[in-house]
């Protein structure tokens, strides 16, 4: 039987294994669902995956339409018990802050005929000789750029921070998904992968070699060897507690709130 993995599902683990655990071995429901911050980034990759859909279909929107369809999403998907750790901000503000990131996306964009193949493409990658392990991940958009012919694999953050480009050139998810476009369209073809910085109206890219990619699918076969061993989880205090579903029930706090994270 082959095991698919994730770069979300490694990511919990190295960030911290008992919430890798309550999640993917334990199966607990969080008792946050969802946060202020991933309402906001669904809504948005939503959004601009209905642009392209659009423009596929040989209709460029205005940016009203797309304000509006942006609000039509935000409300149909919004729910009360949303979490907003940030209480100097209110769910108004977030929302804003979509309209901005769209705004300047488009100015920056429009008329967005740029090459797109298609928008959410599912990937899949067979990391062992025996077919026991596999990646499987979404691509935000693929573009096949005519003038540098190409493929480019195209990925929208909304968060407010902006990494360092050594960070970036060593990023594990797209790089991934650099392996599969490879293995669908010929490994001598090049791949150049892009962030999105939104709230920065930043674009930084990146590339592999074919030597990193082969290297980078052993690391992921031993990282997930490692997963796969691992007998105690422990918890990792961390600043990323406070948009955490499960600190509730999570050893590292006794009370839910007024518990300095920085305590040992």
């Amino acid at each position: 039987m082959v095991k698919t993995y994730s770069h979300s599902r490694l990511n919990t683990f190295e960030q911290c294994p008992l919430k890798f655990k309550f999640k993917y071995i334990d199966k607990i429901i969080p008792e946050i669902e969802k946060t202020i911050e991933s309402h906001l980034g669904e809504i948005v990759h939503n959004t601009l995956e209905w642009i392209y859909n659009q423009v596929k279909d040989d209709k460029t929107p205005e940016i009203e339409k797309i304000i509006e369809y942006y609000a039509k999403k935000w409300e149909e998907n919004y729910k009360p018990e949303i979490l907003i750790v940030k209480k100097e901000k209110t769910t108004k503000d977030y929302f804003n802050m979509g309209v901005e990131f769209l705004v300047n996306y488009y100015n920056e964009h429009a008329p967005f005929k740029d090459g797109t193949i298609e928008c959410e493409k599912k990937i899949e990658i067979i990391l062992d000789e025996e077919g026991e392990y596999k990646i499987q991940g979404f691509i935000d958009r693929l573009v096949y750029n005519l003038e540098t012919e190409e493929y480019e694999i195209h990925d929208y953050k909304t968060a407010n921070s902006l990494p360092q480009k050594e960070r970036v050139d060593h990023d594990r998810q797209l790089a991934l998904y650099a392996i599969a476009i490879k293995e669908l369209f010929g490994k001598e073809k090049e791949v150049c992968l892009i962030w999105h910085y939104l709230a920065h109206n930043k674009k930084i890219s990146s590339r592999r070699t074919n030597e990193q990619l082969k290297q980078l699918k052993k690391e992921t076969l031993e990282l997930i060897n490692k997963v796969e061993s691992t007998t105690e989880f422990p918890y990792n205090k961390s600043p990323l507690c406070d948009w955490c579903g499960y600190k509730s029930i999570c050893p590292a706090w006794n009370k839910k709130e007024e518990l300095d994270i920085w305590d040992d």
